[in-house]
């Protein structure tokens, strides 16, 4: 009953190993516009407007804020469009700093990108709850905090069923909000087409007004601060090139393609949205976004003007809907990929039977309900927390490119054209990041450098034991893997009718060495046969590549092909069993219960590291594989012992 609920809630599981499964779930560049730009594109309801409120009673200078923010969406776009090319299996920003910058440039990223897409999460839930409740009744406010942990929740389960099926569901709410909203700015820039020279007249001559009794200093200065506190409308770019290998073929140019719908469609709703403000009057209202403001203005008059903005403004709290997804999207699998450098827990690669990476989108599912009730959801506040993390990992992955550019990539085709633009996108997020440090430290920057500060702080933990763990594994294989003979081995016959040890085979061979090893030792001369089982793990790096599940399929076969020849060598009969899958315990007991039937006398053997320093921490970080295996055998009657291995 339980797996028939969970089957129709989170969907049937995909089978890994067919070839169709990657084609089913790749993403084409329109469904990659909808699901990864979205953040991008949602980010036009907030972004534009804490930009234009921090220029006070200096709107005029709003011209500047406008075409500035459609430049620097596209000076972003282009520096990620060479992440793509550098990197197309994914990876992102943190992959580009590791691999240019290294292993401490990396984790910082990696920590920066993780705070920054949970962050991305709630700030998106809370600014569409803000669109929704701009046309109910003020005293309906006080339940906001509620309706935005039922939305998390909501989305914890869409991602559940996989990035694509999550995408389908929400794509009507995108396409009515490009719909809308390109149809409002059109209009509302058409209507009032004899003022937009006016206004830039006035924007030039109020300027050099301002700076002949200001100071071009204090010009300068007003305008940065409004300028970077827009900077959430950048956020978003860097979603794509961290999902590039969950992209359609052939990836790169997939997408190069996502990438130009993102910046097309964010400067044009970005850029349109501050020249509204202008040309429609939009002042701050009690309890209304400037948006809901400049759309009223707009309508103004119109015979359904009310049923209209009330339209609108659902679509607008429908795509921040959609880009609070995102969050859920690119957070995972920066988990994973810092997962697999060992930066994190190890079960952040680890992918469920739809293909997902389920541990990140639960741990960022229950990280989003934190944050969200820890800052009562005040949209001012986050987007501080906020941007500070997006620009400080924008601005160390584009250094990277700057780096890259300058060294190895010499001579290469256009080098000097991808440096300037990497050294210009490095400047512009570097210098938001300065304005935003400076001006907020007091009023959330420091706790937005405070949460980074401690996250990197325990993946550096967490890396420290893993190195430990590797270290002593690798004295493991060095000490006991021993050499094959030469010449080809005679083969034991195998006994079903005699006693027969399972043998579960993991990645270090060390380890299963000793196993073999231990019950040769404890059991001399019992058993017979030996039956070699391993399951490979299709996690995030076997299913990311082109040939990696190729790469993990041959790995096992030639561990398990190690193992079978060295027992016959010892004059032991021996078999092997492989199998791949997402759940390596699932995969093995299965396996298990059908020896069970088929061997009469069967004991199961594995092997589990033993650490003299063992807290409640570094469990944990510990594989329990062995040991929720042997609990499922033991409740089917089966005999299975795991064997201690410390190493000295």
């Amino acid at each position: 009953m339980f797996k028939k609920i969970k089957e129709i809630i989170i969907g049937k599981p995909h089978d890994p190993m067919a070839k169709h499964t990657r084609e089913t779930i790749a993403l084409t560049a329109f469904f990659a516009w909808v699901g990864l730009g979205a953040d991008g594109l949602s980010s036009s309801c907030y972004g534009p407007e804490q930009a234009y409120l921090a220029l006070g009673q200096h709107i005029d200078l709003g011209v500047y804020l406008a075409l500035a923010t459609a430049l620097t969406v596209f000076v972003i776009s282009f520096a990620y469009n060479q992440v793509i090319e550098l990197f197309p299996n994914g990876g992102g920003g943190y992959k580009v700093a590791t691999t240019l910058l290294g292993k401490r440039a990396g984790v910082v990223t990696g920590s920066a990108l993780i705070v920054d897409y949970i962050l991305t999460s709630v700030i998106s839930v809370a600014s569409c709850i803000d669109a929704v409740f701009s046309f109910l009744p003020y005293r309906f406010s006080s339940y906001k905090l509620e309706v935005d942990a039922a939305l998390i929740l909501v989305l914890v389960v869409l991602n559940m069923r996989g990035m694509k099926e999550s995408i389908k569901f929400l794509l009507p709410i995108f396409l009515g909000f490009v719909v809308t909203h390109l149809a409002l700015i059109g209009y509302g820039i058409f209507a009032h087409e004899k003022q937009v020279p006016v206004i830039f007249h006035h924007a030039y001559s109020n300027t050099n007004a301002m700076v002949l009794s200001h100071g071009f200093i204090f010009v300068a200065a007003l305008f940065l601060h409004a300028y970077s506190l827009g900077g959430g409308t950048y956020t978003g770019l860097e979603a794509v090139s961290n999902n590039v290998n969950t992209l359609s073929e052939p990836r790169v140019k997939t997408g190069k393609w996502t990438m130009f719908y993102m910046a097309m469609s964010l400067s044009f709703t970005a850029g349109g949205i501050l020249m509204l403000y202008m040309l429609w009057h939009a002042t701050p209202v009690p309890g209304q976004t400037l948006n809901a403001v400049a759309f009223s203005n707009i309508m103004a008059g119109w015979k359904f003007a009310h049923p209209a903005l009330i339209i609108t403004l659902l679509f607008e709290a429908g795509l921040l809907f959609i880009g609070a997804n995102t969050g859920f999207l690119g957070g995972p699998a920066v988990l994973a990929n810092m997962a697999m450098d060992h930066w994190v827990p190890n079960r952040f690669r680890n992918l469920s039977n739809r293909l997902v990476a389920q541990n990140g989108v639960v741990l960022f599912g229950l990280a989003s309900l934190v944050i969200l009730f820890a800052t009562g959801g005040h949209v001012a506040y986050l987007v501080v927390l906020y941007s500070i993390n997006v620009f400080l990992a924008f601005m160390v992955s584009i250094f990277g490119l700057c780096k890259y550019w300058a060294t190895d990539g010499r001579g290469q085709k256009h080098w000097k054209r991808r440096l300037f633009l990497s050294f210009v996108g490095f400047i512009i997020c570097f210098g938001i990041l300065a304005v935003l440090v400076v001006s907020k430290f007091s009023s959330g920057g420091f706790y937005g450098i405070f949460i980074t500060l401690c996250v990197i702080a325990l993946c550096v933990l967490i890396r420290q034991h893993y190195e430990h763990v590797n270290k002593l594994l690798t004295s493991i294989d060095k000490l006991l893997i021993q050499p094959l003979k030469k010449g080809k081995v005679s083969e034991v016959p195998f006994d079903d009718t005699e006693p027969t040890a399972v043998l579960f085979v993991g990645k270090s061979r060390g380890a299963a060495m000793h196993t073999f090893l231990w019950i040769q030792r404890l059991f001399p001369n019992h058993f017979k046969n030996m039956v070699f089982v391993e399951v490979g793990v299709v996690d995030v790096k076997s299913y990311g590549g082109d040939v990696a599940l190729e790469k993990m399929q041959q790995a096992v076969n030639d561990n398990l092909h190690y193992f079978k020849n060295f027992a016959w060598q010892n004059g032991l009969s021996a078999r092997t069993i492989a199998d791949y899958g997402t759940d390596p315990v699932e995969k093995l007991l299965d396996i298990s219960l059908k020896l069970e039937e088929e061997v009469t006398n069967i004991v199961f053997f594995a092997s589990s590291l033993v650490l003299e320093n063992i807290n409640w921490f570094t469990k944990q970080l510990q594989n329990e594989t062995a040991f929720t295996l042997q609990r499922k055998l033991h409740l089917h009657g089966a005999k299975m012992v795991i064997l201690p291995m410390k190493v000295e």
